[in-house]
């Protein structure tokens, strides 16, 4: 297996500007593997505590942030020595040892010599419940499931992936059936690790699933762990009803389905669990495409979860119609699709939107590109009409429009198409756009 990540984790490793880095992520998308990794390929030896299997270790950093005390204790409990340049010290599960998070601080400050990377399932909720985060003294790395391009490498397609980055679309055009099966695939599969090794190793299509319903069971169980009292139901309810929601013509976030005359703010500590635990992705409106793009955000906003696969098993999609057939790619109202295409621009770090005009017109995605609003039109196959595009770009007049389907690559006038199997590599499509 590899992730783009471990790029850029040897980056922060040869930074002269290097500070503790966090590692942010939703449970069970690879950050103690990669963290492992990391430190197997480039590092002498490794010193690993993890808080959650052991929360007697966050007592090593009760009495006081003294740097020295704290790695000779870590020398002692790991029977390594711990050298600077060449351990990686790694502190996994810091939700359940929230000092920890603040003692980053002091090794910024005091022994910035030392490589030390933190992590934690549910450190987005433990920030926001008042732990003393260290504004400025960190670095941060946000780690998603696997992209499709990161799935075609793990499936043995290397290729494919040589192609889409070179943007060679005279081939890809020639072979695009090879890549629009393996989408199907990887729309049954996502991108959770422990799946797509599932399938590595089997080759089973349908064996897929039970890790799946195995991983949700497992989100749920977590919500009885860390939420309480009446929250744990708004937190259930939220988190089903996103496939029920994104079915619908009107995809946005309606409070009064989850409960009849129920209003948005009832559900707002709910939601922002669900999104500061990486489960949920929370895209909201904008009225106008304007920079900077979050002064017109509105208090609209979609919802769609973390993984496509995960989203599949959840909405109980039969396997066998998203492999053979088309029938997922133009049912469920085009929502299969949008989620695909969100987490392939996520893991690229891109924040997204989405714009409506009065009902008249609607566009599934608005994307920054340098300082460029651009709208994003998702099909679910070869389908060519733009319609909401051309009311938006009569409209504002962007630098240009993108529309995605299973059409090939092609530039014309105002309109751009781009693959969906291509899309991962926007912004570098656009540059190519741009130069010419």
């Amino acid at each position: 297996m590899e992730r783009f990540a471990m790029d850029k984790l040897v980056e922060w490793k040869n930074s002269k500007n290097r500070k503790p880095l966090i590692l942010w992520g939703a449970r069970q998308v690879g950050k103690t593997w990669l963290m492992n990794e990391f430190g197997k390929r480039y590092f002498t030896n490794v010193v690993s505590l993890n808080f959650d299997e052991d929360v007697k270790l966050g007592n090593i950093f009760d009495e006081d942030y003294d740097v020295k005390r704290i790695i000779k204790t870590l020398e002692i409990l790991a029977h390594q020595s711990i050298e600077p340049e060449k351990t990686l010290i790694i502190f996994d599960e810091v939700q359940s040892a929230p000092r920890v998070i603040s003692s980053l601080k002091y090794f910024n400050e005091n022994a910035s010599e030392y490589h030390i990377i933190a992590a934690g399932s549910l450190l987005g909720v433990t920030i926001h419940e008042g732990v003393s985060f260290p504004v400025g003294k960190v670095n941060s790395l946000y780690l998603h499931p696997m992209n499709f391009q990161e799935f075609l490498m793990a499936i043995g397609e290397e290729g494919l992936v040589e192609l889409l980055k070179k943007r060679n679309w005279d081939i890809i055009k020639t072979i695009k059936d090879r890549y629009i099966q393996r989408l199907k695939e990887y729309y049954v599969v996502g991108g959770m690790p422990a799946v797509v090794d599932t399938y590595v190793a089997t080759n089973d299509i349908f064996a897929v699933r039970d890790i799946q319903k195995e991983l949700i069971d497992n989100y749920e169980r977590d919500f009885s762990k860390h939420v309480f009292g009446a929250m744990i139901h708004k937190v259930n309810l939220v988190w089903n009803s996103v496939p029920n929601t994104l079915a619908k013509e009107n995809k946005k976030f309606a409070p009064g389905d989850l409960k009849p005359g129920s209003r948005t703010k009832d559900y707002e500590t709910s939601i922002q669990w669900l999104v500061d635990s990486g489960l949920v992705h929370k895209v909201p409106q904008v009225s106008k495409p304007g920079i900077p793009i979050t002064y017109y955000e509105t208090k609209v906003f979609k919802l769609y979860t973390l993984d496509i696969g995960l989203l599949g098993a959840k909405a109980n999609l039969d396997v066998k119609s998203i492999v053979e057939g088309n029938e997922v790619l133009v049912e469920f109202k085009g929502a299969y699709t949008e989620q695909f295409v969100l987490q392939e621009l996520i893991s690229k770090e891109k924040s997204l939107y989405y714009w409506s005009s009065n009902g008249k017109a609607e566009v599934d995605f608005i994307y920054q590109f340098e300082n460029n609003v651009l709208p994003i039109e998702v099909k679910a196959e070869v389908n060519l009409k733009a319609q909401s595009l051309k009311v938006y770009n009569e409209k504002y007049h962007p630098l240009v429009s993108v529309r995605t389907s299973l059409a090939d690559y092609k530039k014309e006038d105002w309109l751009l198409n781009v693959p969906l199997y291509g899309i991962y590599m926007l912004d570098e499509i656009l540059e190519d756009v741009r130069d010419k």
